[in-house]
């Protein structure tokens, strides 16, 4: 049996090994955060923060260099569940990230606490003040924290 008959012959699981990276953004009126998994989609990791005003290109841009499965962008929401005011922001750029991509997954994820969650994450490792004061490392946390909730949750969904 040669090489390519056995790769055919495997669970389909094994066959779709390549997968594309999920790519996550935290977006904010002035600076956006953003992160990524690895391609086989098992780790979340700080990409960088970009100015809002530059993300799509900046999108555009980098998935002409990586495969991209899926985008998550985060759904602001208050503590009763209701889109919260930054969601007149973020509703736009979703629309033109869609219409700019729509051959892609696009997803919303709930990213309440996200920044809370970040800057004490930095505090637990041990960050200086002045690096705590740093609003786009916060955002790149944020979307890593992001990420990783986001791919919790698709885990779960899988098994449950």
């Amino acid at each position: 049996m040669s090489l390519t008959e056995k790769i055919v012959n495997l669970p389909l699981d094994w066959r779709n090994l390549h997968m594309g990276r999920i790519l996550a953004i935290d977006y904010g009126q002035k600076r956006s955060g953003i992160a990524v998994t690895d391609p086989s989609q098992l780790i979340a990791n700080g990409l960088e923060t970009v100015a809002s005003k530059d993300l799509l290109s900046y999108i555009q841009s980098y998935m002409l260099k990586e495969q991209v499965d899926c985008i998550v962008v985060g759904e602001p929401k208050d503590m009763q569940n209701a889109a919260s005011d930054a969601s007149r922001f973020v509703e736009p750029f979703v629309r033109r990230l869609k219409a700019l991509f729509p051959e892609h997954q696009i997803e919303r994820y709930d990213e309440r606490f996200t920044s809370k969650m970040a800057f004490q994450s930095m505090i637990d490792a041990g960050l200086s003040k002045k690096k705590r004061q740093d609003k786009a490392l916060i955002d790149t946390i944020s979307a890593t924290i992001m990420l990783q909730s986001y791919m919790e949750f698709i885990k779960n969904k899988k098994f449950n």
